[in-house]
């Protein structure tokens, strides 16, 4: 029984608009009435839930920002030394030039670095630098990049215009309408689409945004038509790391995955192993606009974050994390697969090693989703149809994975060939896209 977490539900939902400060961590993304929703303690590859219930966490990794595991021991300790010594003073800390220096490290195109707090506000910082480095207006993007009123932008035209980009049915509500037209999406992989924004829009253009990958891989020759269509026009690069970044090598995946460099590149997430810091590093011409635009705040300057990235950054690069998240990845993949094919049910798999994703060519899916979660939890697991790796998972942990997704499939073939799914779900099935929270 989830009776204590039930009970925090019912309070947040009084207090909290959407109940939550993040879409992925919402209930009904789950399986409302059955998802556990808050945690009292997380610890490596485990999490335990309000009422005392231990879980190993196979789902969404605190969304991909726990990149080593919860509460790291050596990511934790620098923190605590760092609290000690004062988190904010009249001064500022070291450890922001020590980052910078990092970063721009391990990628050598880069000349200068900024940081911020969250991955929204990061890559709104490098949307402003990048007009006020061009003075124009118009950016092109591929791929979700977050929250904010420049991205938003592009559904107040057309309301689906985001809806192959993550997630379905991002209302505009609240963006100036006068946005209208500067956010222009175009789908990955297709070059052609950019192009034809360039041959409108090229004297207009400030930025073409994009990541460096999702769901699938970049085919030969479509980044360096980014690359040049952006060098046609004169707008800036940014390659947006806040999910991809540290799964396929200590920094940004464009190091390996990508053959050119580009102007600048945005990270979050696992950049401090779940303590709050972004970073938006860059070319010194781009960068250096940052004292022609006011970007400012406090909290920028605390310490916690820039600590905990250093501390971060160095685990990783010893342990080769993103090592195991591939060599995990793969095998997990082909698990589901595997047991897909076993219980008859028609599978798409895809998404990047450390965070992949499997869905039901069904169009119960939604039903099917919350029956695998249900199942899964019943078994002391939580998952979803996402798995985001993280370095404390350990290969027993991925085999008894997928040992209960095989189980988890067989009950969701016995509910499929007798027809009563429905009944079967404790909760809610899972909701898609952005919806409205009852």
């Amino acid at each position: 029984m989830i009776n204590k977490s039930l009970a925090m539900q019912e309070r947040g939902r009084k207090r909290i608009p959407g109940l939550t400060q993040l879409l992925s961590k919402r209930p009904d993304m789950f399986t409302l009435g059955a998802w556990p929703a808050y945690y009292s303690k997380a610890n490596g590859a485990r999490v335990w839930d309000l009422d005392g219930r231990e879980y190993l966490d196979m789902s969404i990794g605190g969304i991909g920002a726990c990149v080593l595991g919860y509460a790291d021991e050596e990511v934790d300790d620098a923190v605590v030394r760092a609290i000690h010594d004062g988190v904010a003073s009249s001064l500022n800390c070291p450890e922001e030039v020590e980052l910078a220096e990092t970063l721009c490290s391990l990628h050598p195109w880069a000349d200068m670095a900024r940081f911020a707090r969250g991955g929204g506000e990061a890559m709104s910082i490098a949307v402003r630098l990048a007009r006020a480095h061009t003075g124009r207006d118009v950016v092109a993007f591929c791929g979700y990049h977050g929250w904010s009123d420049w991205y938003l932008a592009a559904n107040l035209g057309e309301t689906t215009a985001l809806d192959g980009h993550l997630i379905p049915g991002l209302a505009p509500a609240g963006v100036p309408r006068g946005l209208a037209g500067t956010a222009l999406p175009f789908r990955y992989n297709h070059p052609e689409e950019l192009e034809a924004i360039v041959a409108r829009h090229g004297g207009s253009l400030a930025a073409v945004v994009m990541e460096p990958l999702r769901s699938e891989m970049p085919e030969p020759g479509f980044v360096e038509a980014v690359r040049a269509l952006a060098d046609k026009c004169g707008a800036v690069l940014i390659i947006d790391e806040i999910s991809a970044g540290f799964r396929y090598c200590t920094g940004g995946a464009h190091l390996v995955l990508h053959p050119v460099a580009p102007d600048m590149a945005v990270f979050s997430k696992a950049l401090g192993n779940g303590y709050a810091i972004s970073a938006i590093i860059g070319r010194q011409e781009v960068m250096q606009s940052a004292q022609k635009t006011f970007l400012s705040s406090t909290n920028w300057t605390e310490r916690v974050g820039p600590t905990a990235a250093l501390a971060t950054i160095a685990k990783h690069g010893r342990e080769k994390a993103h090592e195991q998240f591939i060599r995990h990845g793969q095998r997990i993949k082909q698990g589901w697969l595997e047991i897909g094919e076993r219980h008859g049910f028609s599978m798409h798999v895809a998404g990047m090693d450390a965070m992949a994703h499997f869905s039901f060519e069904s169009p119960d899916f939604l039903a099917y989703k919350a029956y695998f979660v249900q199942c899964m939890l019943e078994q002391d697991i939580l998952a979803s149809n996402l798995c985001y790796l993280m370095l404390a998972h350990t290969d027993a942990d991925v085999e008894r994975y997928l040992t209960a997704c095989d189980a988890a499939f067989t009950r969701l073939a016995e509910a499929r060939d007798a027809g009563d799914l429905a009944q079967r779900l404790q909760g809610a099935p899972a909701v898609s896209g952005f919806k409205r929270f009852a």
